[in-house]
């Protein structure tokens, strides 16, 4: 209890030091000293300070403080201006608040993935990212319209399910999608199919040879379409597709790791680490184990004649 109560002291200490500098003394001054100085359980005190170094340190805390403030709604600025740009570009009712962009990861369709992306009215919100590993076992390997439904049933089948009233701020206003005519085509039907016809929809096609700047766009019931090559917005749509790529290809990579990890001895019942470990040190790689013979496995540490059958079967038998 006592070692309990001293590290429950650290911590108001840490949080609380003794003297607090501002450069306006606000009116309340003395209630908020008596309140902070419950909290850390000794005396806490706020100063003004008018000369000497603990005034330039505030003077330099106050400047440094306007130029961040100035920076972040000058980004802000930027940004909403940029969602005003985007409106006018693809003709949305009003500035979209959360965008959503998607794009799937995969090498001849192993260990895909999909990854999602959200902006909004402050920029990129990377705590709402979220990968997909695909699941479909029975999709074509680099099937991506098959993939990108993949995601989309789940992302909006889960949204239906958690927030139907669309409260929470985490239905988007706008869907991206890194591909063409295709991709629209395949995920608009996901959309039809759970009845949500009132998100709008981008495909971002890249241009000839991938040449950034020529990208075409296509909407549902609208031609295609592309903007001027020094368009802001296009910049801003190309940042955030560029964004959905890195995301799921650094998902993509996280999970071939993994993948890379496991080992076809893990799917026998009965091997453990040790016995895993000796395998793999007596032939070298789960391949040569897998051509090893029934009385060269028993000559490893650990595997008896039962096990031996055990592992070869594993590797030899017709299902």
């Amino acid at each position: 209890m006592s070692s309990q109560r001293s590290s429950d002291s650290s911590i108001r200490t840490r949080h609380h030091p003794r003297l607090i500098l501002v450069n306006e003394t606000p009116p309340e001054r003395d209630l908020i000293a008596n309140a902070l100085s419950v909290r850390a359980e000794r005396r806490v005190t706020l100063s003004k300070p008018s000369r000497g170094s603990k005034r330039t340190l505030v003077d330099h805390a106050y400047t440094n403080a306007r130029e961040a403030l100035a920076r972040r709604l000058a980004e802000s600025g930027t940004q909403r201006r940029l969602l005003e740009g985007l409106t006018d570009a693809l003709n949305l009712e009003s500035p979209p608040e959360r965008i959503e962009v998607y794009d799937n990861s995969h090498i001849s369709g192993t260990n895909a993935v999909g990854g999602m992306i959200v902006a909004g009215s402050d920029g990129l919100m990377k705590s709402a990212y979220r990968k997909f590993n695909i699941k479909d076992q029975s999709l074509e390997p680099g099937d991506d319209y098959g993939m990108m439904q993949e995601v989309m049933t789940r992302r909006f089948q889960r949204a239906q399910r958690e927030d139907p009233d669309r409260q929470s701020g985490n239905w988007p206003d706008l869907v991206l999608i890194d591909g063409g005519q295709g991709h629209l085509k395949a995920v608009c039907e996901v959309m039809a199919e759970l009845a949500i016809d009132d998100i709008p929809i981008v495909a971002i096609a890249k241009g000839p040879d991938r040449d950034a700047g020529r990208e075409r766009f296509f909407m549902q019931g609208k031609p295609s379409f592309m903007l001027k090559p020094n368009d802001p917005v296009l910049y801003f749509l190309q940042r955030l597709r560029d964004e959905a790529h890195r995301f799921a290809i650094g998902s993509h990579r996280t999970r071939r790791k993994m993948a890379i990890g496991e080992s076809p001895l893990d799917e026998i019942t009965g091997i453990g680490a040790n016995r895993k470990k000796a395998l793999l040190h007596h032939f070298g790689s789960a391949r040569s184990v897998g051509a090893a013979g029934v009385a060269d496995l028993e000559a490893v540490n650990g595997i008896s004649g039962p096990m031996a059958k055990k592992i070869y079967d594993h590797f030899h038998s017709d299902g």
